[in-house]
């Protein structure tokens, strides 16, 4: 003699196994999106510190005639690579600086005072990032093609290794706009997830 039960399939079984999947992974995608946002913050420290040890380190002196007489280039001749000099390690001291409340976002997903603590410090630095990269890549421009009207001689036919410096530090600066922008994004998509 055997013993059976016949039970209907019904739709509340189907939510429950979904409200056990959901259960079993607490913050899945915001764990996921906090684990990036750590790993991107690693990124953002070693382009911002580059960029500013490369500006700052961007020095070529030529001899003109004597070696009494001659010609600079260094980053302390310009007030904007001074600037930008100063504000990237300002971002890449705020980016060590965030790394444990990154670490509180990957611990705890659903801390939202944390991350929204991030989301708004992110957006000010990014402006600082972005501000300090775009005047000084005015300036690299201008030192590599000058321009007539204003009478400013294009100097990286004389000083290329200079140039060359500052260039690749303003790249570094925009790889560090790059990453803090996608850091504010994912940011605003956890908060906004539930």
């Amino acid at each position: 003699m055997s013993t059976s039960v016949d039970v209907p399939e019904s739709s509340n079984v189907e939510k429950g196994r979904g409200v056990t999947v959901a259960a079993a992974r607490p913050g899945g995608t915001k764990k996921g999106l906090a684990i990036m946002d750590f790993i991107l913050r690693l990124g953002g420290i070693a382009a911002a510190i580059s960029a500013a040890a490369i500006m700052g380190t961007a020095d070529q002196t030529l001899p003109f005639f004597t070696q009494f007489f001659q010609f600079e280039a260094s980053y302390d001749s310009f007030p904007t690579f001074e600037f930008f000099l100063i504000s990237m390690a300002i971002v890449g001291a705020y980016l060590v600086l965030s790394l444990p409340f990154s670490v509180v976002t990957i611990i705890r997903p659903h801390a939202d005072g944390a991350r929204l603590l991030l989301l708004i410090l992110d957006t000010v630095f990014l402006t600082l990032a972005t501000s300090s990269a775009a005047a000084s890549a005015g300036i690299v421009y201008l030192a590599h093609n000058g321009d007539q009207n204003t009478n400013w001689i294009a100097i990286c036919n004389q000083f290329g290794d200079f140039c060359l410096a500052t260039s690749s530090a303003v790249v570094a600066a925009f790889a560090a706009v790059v990453i803090l922008a996608l850091t504010v994004v994912m940011s605003g998509v956890a908060l906004r997830s539930r």
